[in-house]
This record gives C-alpha cells, structure tokens and sequence, in this order.
C-alpha cells in the first residue's frame, strides 16, 4: 500500500517524515533494525503523520517540531501492528511476510517493543508535558482495546456498542490525537486543537468500519492479505454483528463461525452469507455518520487548503478500496 497522495503541499514534507521513519529504527542491534524496518518498508497510507503535520497547519506549522509527534504517532502504530499479528498468527501484512511469519513470535513481540521505545524516545524532544499526556492515555486505552479484541474472540453475542468502545480504544483515538497533537505542537488555539480531535476520533471510526469492510467484500490484492482475515481469527466486527442480528441467517452464520473456530470450515461459506444479508450496507450506513459528525466538526474550523484537504480525506474513507 502506498503513501496517501492527495496532497501535494505536504508531500516534501511527508518524504522527510517517510525518511525519519527509517532512520529512527536504525540502532545498534542489526536483526532490530532489519525487522523494524521490513514492515516500514512495505508501505501503508502514513495516516497518522499525514493528520499531524495537517493538524500543524492551524497553528505556527514547524516541521523540526512535528516531527516529534507526526514519526512516534506512525512508529506507535506500526509497532501495535507487529504485535496484532503475533496475536493474530496473521503471514501477510501489506502484501508482505509479516515479521512473526519471518522472524518467528520471540523476534517480533521483542521489534513490537523496540519500535515503541523509539517512538517515545523522540517524543522527548517536546517539552509540552501535556503532549505526553495525552499519547500516553492513548497508548494506555490501545492496549485496554487490544485485551478486550483478544477477549472477545470468537465472541458472537457481542453487541454493537461493546464492538464501537473496542475499536474506538483501537484505531479512532490514536487518529484522533494525531489531529489534536499536531495542533498543540504547532501552539494552535485550544478550541481548533478540539475539533481537530473531534473531527479525527470521528474519521478513525469510520476508518475502522471501512476496513472490517473490505476485508470482507475486497480482494487480497486490493488489502494485502487473504479476505475473511478477521473471522479466520475470531475478530468478529461489526457487518458480522449485524448479519448475526438477522434471523433467517443467524443459525447458518453461527454453524459457520463455529466450523471455522474448529478449523473444520474456510471462511468463504461465511462471507457468502454476510453478502447476502443487510450487514454491509448497514455498517457502511453506520461509517457515513460518523464521517457527517467529522465534517460538522471540520465545518466549525477557519477555512483553508487545509479544511478542504481534511475534507477529502473524509471523503476518502469511506470510498476507499484499500
């Protein structure tokens, strides 16, 4: 997966991100540096650098500055990423061997834990102790959301409100500080800083929905990795909750999660069902409001390039196809 390009004024500086990334893994251990740098180097959208250095942009924008956030937000993510597919016993990530596939469990739990460190080792050169806060509470409710997916596989009594706590904890608030900490690094003013995380917890969601998505309705070209993922993991997400709630397809759905869970089934017979039910077009519903409060969010920010590129960037999430 590729960078996002929608933006060409940030694209110099996103170079610059892409190449601090690389050298902020280097160290002295080379198997580290090697396998921190096998899943930097196969790509993926940088998200969340790419809403910080926007978030820059409604206050006094310094690169050198955020820097400090916009590398650590991506090296958070990514290290959280090593971790899930250990969990996940998961052999591709972004069309590439994942680092537990290559290195085995031991080499990618300890690449999780070096990458994290370096991300908080750069965040010290930020003296806004506020900064600190708020990724710390982030990096703490991540962990809280990992234990609770963990927890919940193979959960189909789950409800729709327990699957939206869970990934709000996952993926929407770690969007959500990447607005808001770009703005308080670049000294915005705290009421922009405020709807830069509105709008951001609000994109994550639905970000979130998309993906549980396509990995049900996209190809693995179009997501790197096999369709049906979740399931064959036990991750049960919204568009199954949905399809569950459903009581002409409930038993036959269920029969086939729990073929899967005894690794007698694939997941094909599964997705079928799903596609043949109201549960994607309700969960793509569900993903189209939470992208209406981001944009009545953004709709309260002074207008700029900026607003109109965080519009797109709405826009694009909930059409995406990777």
């Amino acid at each position: 997966m590729k960078r996002l390009q929608l933006f060409g004024l940030l694209n110099n500086d996103m170079d610059q991100i892409e190449k601090e990334l690389y050298r902020s893994v280097q160290g002295d251990d080379d198997l580290l540096t090697e396998t921190s740098m096998h899943l930097l180097k196969a790509g993926g959208k940088r998200l969340r650098p790419i809403f910080v250095l926007m978030g820059g942009k409604f206050g006094r924008y310094d690169l050198q500055k955020l820097k400090c956030i916009a590398v650590p937000l991506e090296l958070i993510h990514s290290a959280s990423l090593v971790h899930d597919d250990v969990i996940d016993d998961a052999e591709l990530r972004r069309g590439e061997l994942t680092v537990k596939a290559k290195w085995g469990d031991k080499i990618a739990m300890y690449t999780g834990d070096y990458i994290y460190a370096k991300a908080l080792i750069m965040t010290t050169e930020l003296k806004n102790p506020r900064i600190h806060q708020i990724l710390s509470k982030a990096m703490v409710e991540m962990s809280i959301g990992e234990m609770e997916q963990i927890r919940d596989f193979f959960n189909t009594e789950q409800s729709v409100r327990h699957y939206l706590q869970r990934i709000r904890r996952k993926t929407a608030l770690l969007i959500a500080v990447s607005c808001q900490l770009g703005a308080l690094a670049a000294d915005a003013e705290p009421e922009s800083a405020r709807l830069l995380y509105n709008y951001g917890y609000n994109v994550g969601m639905a970000f979130q929905i998309r993906d549980d998505l396509l990995d049900l309705s996209g190809t693995e070209k179009q997501i790197g990795k096999p369709p049906g993922s979740d399931m064959r993991q036990g991750n049960i997400t919204l568009p199954v909750i949905y399809t569950l709630e459903d009581e002409r397809l409930r038993t036959s759905l269920l029969d086939e999660i729990s073929s899967i869970r005894e690794g007698h089934s694939s997941v094909g017979r599964a997705i079928d069902l799903i596609l043949t039910g109201e549960g994607i077009s309700r969960a793509e519903e569900l993903a189209s409001r939470y992208i209406a409060k981001a944009l009545n969010a953004l709709d309260q920010l002074p207008n700029s390039r900026t607003k109109r590129n965080l519009r797109d960037i709405a826009f694009f999430v909930t059409g995406r196809a990777y």
